[in-house]
């Protein structure tokens, strides 16, 4: 957006509709997903707004190259290979015992259990976990997530494999607290904390473990969600009780995720409570 205002030797910061309009049109030249140009696109709303500034993607003249963008490229988005129980095994079964082991068997059950985001699962913390003494359980709290910004928290209610992993981790790494998952570099050495984009690690697991290697391209951070959420609608939950779970606050986007699931919602008898522990 910059490169266009240069050229056109206008401000950036306010953008006029014209600019926009170029800056879209620039965009569309093959190079890029008609998502990635949508974020763009949304990035320019929302710096605008933030400004108090008059927003120029509300011209007529921007909607309209944003409609010719997705004439050309459409706007189909590809879905990330679902993780589902089976491949979680074979991925789990591909973690030894070493720190970091210990740690990706962690993560990756907690990730599938508590259906979190790449930035949800990097905030839990050791703080706010419950070990409950009697009979060893674990329950934590997430914070803030996308659906929830002013922070009032939810408990997650994990299974007992992720129960047993976190307890493993936090007792081999001797982490008393501050953030709950961590790097762990060569050496065990552990860092204070692990970033979103070093989600990426459920590929590595993917590559060491016995899953199709031609699968393995097609993982993402969002894999996990994903799995989870088509797993949970073959087990018959309903389309209320999958938003509460993965904390969606919009059904369309749900049904995203369970693109190209065979399976259908169906009725049934189970309560409440039953789901809570799937």
């Amino acid at each position: 957006m910059v490169f266009i205002c240069d050229q056109e030797k206008t401000t950036a910061l306010p953008a006029n509709h014209e600019n926009v309009s170029s800056y879209i049109k620039n965009l569309s030249n093959g190079k890029l997903k008609s998502a990635s140009i949508r974020i763009a696109y949304a990035s320019i709303s929302a710096i605008h707004r933030l400004n108090d500034l008059p927003n120029p993607t509300n011209h007529a003249s921007v909607k309209l190259e944003l409609r010719r963008m997705h004439r050309t490229l459409g706007r189909e988005s590809k879905q990330a290979l679902g993780i589902n129980a089976e491949l979680l095994k074979e991925m789990l079964n591909a973690a030894d015992k070493s720190l970091r082991g210990r740690r990706d068997e962690a993560l990756l059950l907690t990730a599938y259990d508590s259906m979190c985001r790449r930035s949800e699962l990097v905030s839990l913390m050791v703080n706010d976990l419950i070990i409950e003494p009697e009979n060893r359980s674990v329950k934590i709290k997430l914070r803030r997530s996308k659906t929830d910004p002013d922070g009032l928290g939810r408990w997650l209610h994990l299974g007992m494999d992720s129960q047993s992993a976190i307890l493993e981790w936090i007792e081999s790494s001797g982490i008393t607290d501050g953030m709950l998952f961590r790097g762990v570099s060569r050496g065990d050495k552990i860092a204070e904390r692990l970033s979103a984009a070093q989600i990426s690690l459920y590929k590595r697991i993917a590559r060491k473990s016995k899953v199709d290697q031609s699968l393995v391209k097609h993982i993402s951070g969002h894999s996990m969600r994903v799995g989870a959420a088509r797993g949970l609608l073959k087990s018959g939950a309903s389309l209320p009780m999958m938003m509460q779970r993965g904390r969606w606050s919009k059904a369309d986007t749900v049904m995203r995720y369970l693109e190209n699931t065979t399976c259908i919602f169906t009725a049934n008898n189970r309560s409440q409570s039953e789901w809570s522990t799937i």
